[in-house]
Parts: structure tokens; C-alpha cells; sequence
């Protein structure tokens, strides 16, 4: 919760500063996400994983201050996550779990930007993100709990262009800032050990939005 104190705080504090005469557009935003999930743990040590992929779409709105190069936008997106993880089961057979996320991602970005001409202008852009999660936990190889966090908090850093001023094109990358979720093993791979393991899911994201 305090994550969300936080966000919602430095959220308020950024809308407040816009000046009145700050433009506001309003509109929708989706992508794909190219996912990078890491473990911790020692406890099994042969635990693989693929990246996969996974997509978000959601409405957006910016804001763009009369400060030259100034905006800030926010979104609220319906975001899915996937990876592949293979491992062995009890047995000593080797099998792959699909791990899925799905949640209700915040992201608020400041962005500055360089006119280029009335055609298009290139941004940079940072900000926090917190995100709901609301997968359902799964069972790995029947040896293992793996439980999703109810919530997360993640810093994008990114680059883009608007065309036009109605279309927009972004590439940025998502850092998890803690963990996304953990595993509680009631058998490690080949061992009667007990044990967790935690996992982080950061993303590069490839977006398009368009204004109305």
C-alpha cells in the first residue's frame, strides 16, 4: 500500500503543477510487451526460463504544458505477461508451465520533447508505474505454489515520436522495482528440500496511441 501512497502522491503533485492553459488530450493506447523475467533463490538451480511475449491496451490522456517541450501523460492499461518456465517434477520429469500475469497497470510518464517542423516531434519520458495484479496463482509441476503479488510498482524510461499531433509511437523499458511474484516449492528438483524462489518480470514495450 505504501507503493501506492506513493505513486498517487507523486501522480497529484505532477497534475497540480499544470498551469490551466495546459492542452489536454484524451486517447487510446496499445502495445506489445517483450518479457524478461528474472529468478532468485538458490534452491533450484536448474529452473529455466523463456521470454515471451504479451500485449496492454487502455485509454490515455496527456498533457501538454505551454513550457516548450513539456508533457505529461498517464494511462490506465489492461497489461498481459507470459513466460514459459521448465523445470522437473517430482518424478524427474522435465515440464513447462505457462506463468501469465494479468493486471490493471498506472503508468505516469514526464516527457520532453524537439519540435520537428508541424509534421513531428521526437520525446524522452520517465515516470512510476503501479500495477494490480489480478492473475490467478498456479500450480508448478505439482511441486510448487506460485503466487502473484496483489500489486507492483516499476519505473519506465523510454523514447518516442508523434505524427501529427494525433498519432504516437513509443519504445521504452519497464524495470520491476521489487519482486512480481514467488514460488513456494514443497519439493525441490530433485531433493526433499523446501524453498522459495522469487520472480521479477521486467519488459521492453513497443506502443501506439492516438489522441483525439
Amino acid at each position: 500500500m505504501r507503493k501506492l501512497y506513493t505513486t498517487l502522491v507523486i501522480a497529484a503533485a505532477l497534475l497540480m503543477t499544470l498551469p490551466s492553459q495546459a492542452q489536454v488530450k484524451f486517447g487510446l493506447r496499445g502495445g506489445a510487451n517483450i518479457v524478461n523475467m528474472k529468478l532468485s533463490g538458490n534452491v533450484v538451480n536448474n529452473l529455466a526460463k523463456d521470454n515471451r511475449s504479451g500485449f496492454y491496451i487502455g485509454p490515455t490522456v496527456k498533457f501538454n504544458v505551454p513550457i516548450v517541450g513539456l508533457a505529461v501523460d498517464a494511462s490506465a492499461l489492461y497489461d498481459q505477461r507470459s513466460t514459459k518456465v521448465t523445470g522437473e517434477d517430482a518424478s524427474g520429469q522435465e515440464t513447462t508451465e505457462s506463468m501469465i500475469t494479468r493486471q490493471l497497470a498506472i503508468p505516469v510518464n514526464v516527457r520532453y520533447g524537439w519540435g520537428l517542423g508541424s509534421v513531428a516531434d521526437i520525446f524522452l519520458f520517465a515516470g512510476p508505474q503501479i500495477a494490480f495484479n489480478f492473475a490467478k496463482d498456479t500450480k508448478f509441476a505439482g511441486i510448487a505454489d506460485w503466487n502473484w503479488k496483489t500489486s507492483n510498482f516499476s519505473i519506465n524510461v523510454g523514447l518516442g515520436c508523434t505524427i501529427l499531433s494525433h498519432v504516437e509511437l513509443k519504445a521504452n523499458y519497464n524495470i520491476a522495482c521489487g519482486s512480481t511474484g514467488e514460488a513456494t516449492w514443497t519439493k525441490a528438483l530433485t531433493t526433499a528440500a523446501t524453498g522459495t524462489v522469487k520472480s521479477k518480470y521486467n519488459s521492453w514495450q513497443l506502443g501506439l496511441a492516438y489522441y483525439f
